[in-house]
């Protein structure tokens, strides 16, 4: 009876999708990649069983989840939506009590747009905060985007905040001290180039970077690359994932779930999956 109950369990996690293996396939179908809109960057919770996204819509990206409630899993409803701003790239932090994100709400959520920042809402007993800006050490008068964060509570992310060129951006990394972000420090040459490094994501253990790039052909799109840790504590030169990830389309958005099963990403404005042991066929290389 036990076991069965596991199995149960395990097959509702992840809306309930069946698991993908080596070849990445589009996640829920219909549900969360449609057709008619434009879906991108996406976490899951630890046990699977909530999920936070990002959806375009005419330009205005905000916030969906759904969640697995008496084991049923909610329809998608909106989190965090506004007329003006943008919301997007939703990440949980380590303890999941915080859900991060950009937007180019500014500070005093009221009068015009500004540069992109990252924000986070605050779990509480009656549901979310309102949204609370990450703070200077983290946030620049340029575009600060997409958030990952490690075990022990370092985040990484993307700006153009010491770029010569507003679309050059760079992978910094902010460690995390007495509960205080401290400021961030820009990579080095392993990740980052003159060109475009975004969309980073973190393993929770620190061992390998994902991360969105634009090298080589001026007219390729974005393509995603991996980074492992080195002996030293440097990071490895960045390894183009190549053609069992990229495409002639933009890739971008990498989430692996916290229990190393499965890689997500973002590919003709949906989002895919396909089983986590590829990493390891990169790890070899």
């Amino acid at each position: 009876m036990c076991y069965a109950f596991g199995s149960f369990a395990q097959s509702k996690k992840y809306l309930g999708q069946t698991p993908p293996l080596s070849k990445p396939k589009k996640f829920a179908p219909g549900l969360i990649s449609t057709q008619a809109e434009v879906e991108f960057g996406s976490v899951f919770s630890a046990d699977g069983t909530e999920f936070f996204y990002g959806v375009d819509i005419d330009q205005k990206p905000e916030i969906r989840y759904c969640k697995l409630v008496n084991g049923q899993w909610s329809k998608p409803k909106v989190l965090l939506k506004h007329p003006q701003y943008t919301y997007h790239d939703p990440f949980l932090s380590p303890d999941e009590q915080r859900l991060y994100f950009i937007s180019n709400r500014p500070l005093s959520g009221k009068g015009a747009k500004k540069d992109a920042d990252i924000w986070y809402i605050q779990r509480t007993t009656q549901g979310w905060s309102k949204p609370i800006n990450a703070g200077r050490n983290i946030n620049t008068d340029k575009n600060e985007y997409y958030i990952s964060f490690t075990q022990k509570g370092s985040m990484y992310f993307s700006s153009n905040h010491a770029a010569k060129r507003s679309y050059n951006y760079d992978v910094y990394v902010s460690r995390l001290k007495k509960g205080k972000f401290q400021p961030s420090v820009r990579l080095g040459p392993g990740v980052n180039t003159r060109r475009y490094e975004a969309d980073v994501f973190v393993a929770y253990d620190e061992s390998y970077l994902i991360f969105c790039s634009i090298r080589g052909d001026a007219s390729r799109r974005g393509d995603l690359y991996i980074s492992f840790k080195q002996k030293d504590g440097s990071w490895g030169k960045a390894k183009d994932m190549g053609s069992l990830i990229n495409t002639v389309s933009h890739e971008l958005c990498p989430f692996v779930t916290k229990d190393g099963k499965y890689f997500f990403f973002t590919r003709n404005n949906d989002i895919y999956w396909v089983s986590a042991d590829i990493i390891d066929l990169y790890r070899k290389q």
